[in-house]
């Protein structure tokens, strides 16, 4: 049996608080020097306002709380890869094959475009090192396999990876006729060893065909076996919102209906920018949740099990906060 009592979430690097009464409230505007006051109008965030979704606490039997899943905001990256571990390591635990994990690395609030593209692929490449060292027991390092869009990535990931046992690999290979839209195939199959155990896949974006040979990997050497997969930043939002013209880009568009569906994203943060900002934020296995920042703290306005789409959030759920 779950009791719930309706409340208000507020995130810090340090901890979740749940507001559930307007003595609460009025008990951390004191604490906090009246810094909330004035930022967030109480009668209309607690009780009054119409649009807005309560946040509840959920408490089972064996007293224990949901609030243990809310995870909060990264304080920086090295939280962040941390958390990310956390929630792949309980991913893998409940058997999830196929997972996702997309953030920004432009700056934890960032959003897409305020970084250059040739950085923001170098930065995942330093990430993807510092987070495979920290999941990755050393004993199951040549078993893991990373994949980087095309073979001239590996060249420059081998500096970056110096010293560590994992195998690097490529999706792609490019070739003189690829601006004209043909490129050299590479055929997954060949490119998988027997032992393989952990796939990662590092920014698979840049070219459409990229998250293609994805979906291939995963045919042919994760689906039906014991392999797992990782797509590690791969902008997978582009597909999903269809920011691809079906028309023209028919076999991507149709990963939205094969691949995508299949897929568990285990750690994600969207930041929408402007007037009605906030950040889309999940790690696994709880919840997604909508954060708005308040000075220097985020406060949830919304949670949900299933993923909304970036317009809903966008247009509908952060507007009505």
């Amino acid at each position: 049996m779950l009791l719930s009592t309706p409340g208000f979430a507020e995130s810090s690097p340090q901890h979740w608080t749940c507001f559930h009464c307007r003595r609460h409230w009025a008990e951390a505007e004191a604490n906090t020097k009246g810094g909330i006051k004035g930022k967030i109008s109480f009668p209309q965030t607690l009780g009054c306002s119409k649009n807005l979704r309560f946040i509840g606490c959920s408490i089972s039997e064996e007293g224990k709380s949901s609030i243990e899943y809310d995870t909060p905001f990264p304080g920086d990256y090295n939280d962040l890869l941390r958390q990310a571990k956390r929630a792949t390591e309980l991913a893998l635990k409940d058997e999830k094959q196929l997972m996702e994990i997309e953030f920004p690395t432009a700056g934890l609030r960032s959003v897409p475009g305020d970084g250059e593209g040739g950085n923001e692929m170098t930065e995942s490449m330093q990430l993807i090192r510092e987070f495979c060292d920290i999941l990755v027991t050393p004993d199951k390092a040549t078993r893991t396999r990373i994949f980087f869009p095309e073979a001239n990535e590996v060249k420059f990931a081998r500096q970056v990876f110096e010293g560590a046992y994992f195998k690097l690999d490529y999706l792609t290979k490019p070739s003189f006729f690829e601006d004209f839209g043909f490129g050299e195939k590479v055929k997954m199959a060949d490119r998988v060893k027997q032992d393989d155990e952990l796939f990662v896949v590092g920014y698979p974006y840049f070219n459409v065909n990229e998250m293609i040979v994805v979906e291939e990997l995963y045919k042919e050497a994760v689906m039906n076996t014991n392999r797992k997969l990782i797509v590690f930043n791969g902008e997978l939002d582009r597909i999903r919102s269809g920011y691809y013209p079906s028309f023209f880009y028919p076999k991507l568009a149709a990963l939205t209906k094969s691949l995508l569906p299949m897929m568990e994203t285990v750690y994600y943060i969207h930041n929408f920018k402007g007037r009605n900002g906030g950040t889309l934020f999940r790690c696994y296995p709880g919840p997604w949740r909508v954060l708005k920042r308040i000075g220097n703290k985020d406060f949830c306005v919304h949670q949900q099990e299933t993923m909304p789409s970036l317009k809903e959030v966008a247009l509908d759920i952060l507007p009505a906060a």
